[in-house]
């Protein structure tokens, strides 16, 4: 296996049990959330299904895009199930942009987040993404915890 087909594997693998954790989630957790300040459950899941959107563009163009209108913005919040499926386009999309990628470009290509403190290689880039993705599934895990709810096992 090179590179690039080890992180789309960790891309794979982190989704697979994100579905897991998403798909079980009582229909009276999905707005739970442990205080006025957080995300609730399913604003949750449609964030890191937004933020692998912004990310992909991201890395399109090097850096932040200097206009980002989301598809996800004007969306009515419904279920888990209409999230995925909605975002599963994108995530095509984004899946096939790394599968394109060369070893070299992981370390050659630099994403210039400066405005948000950072730049990063490619690479750095495209592991950072599903890590962001696995914070959010085990806040999710936690919330359920919480809350009292019966929590998935993802580690198979």
């Amino acid at each position: 296996m090179n590179s690039i087909e080890l992180i789309l594997l960790n891309m794979k693998e982190v989704r697979r049990r994100s579905l897991k954790v998403w798909k079980s989630i009582p229909k009276e957790a999905l707005h739970w959330k442990p205080d006025t300040e957080a995300m609730n459950c399913l604003e949750m899941i449609r964030h890191v299904l937004e933020s692998e959107h912004y990310y992909h563009l991201a890395i399109l163009n090097e850096g932040s895009p200097k206009e980002f209108n989301s598809p996800f913005e004007n969306r009515p919040l419904t279920n888990v199930e209409d999230e995925v499926e909605f975002a599963e386009q994108f995530r095509k999309a984004f899946l096939k942009t790394v599968s394109t990628y060369t070893d070299k470009e992981l370390s050659s290509i630099q994403i210039d987040r400066s405005e948000s403190g950072y730049i990063r290689s490619l690479g750095d880039m495209l592991l950072r993404i599903p890590y962001h993705e696995a914070v959010h599934t085990g806040q999710l895990l936690d919330y359920l915890r919480s809350a009292g709810f019966k929590r998935e096992r993802i580690w198979d």
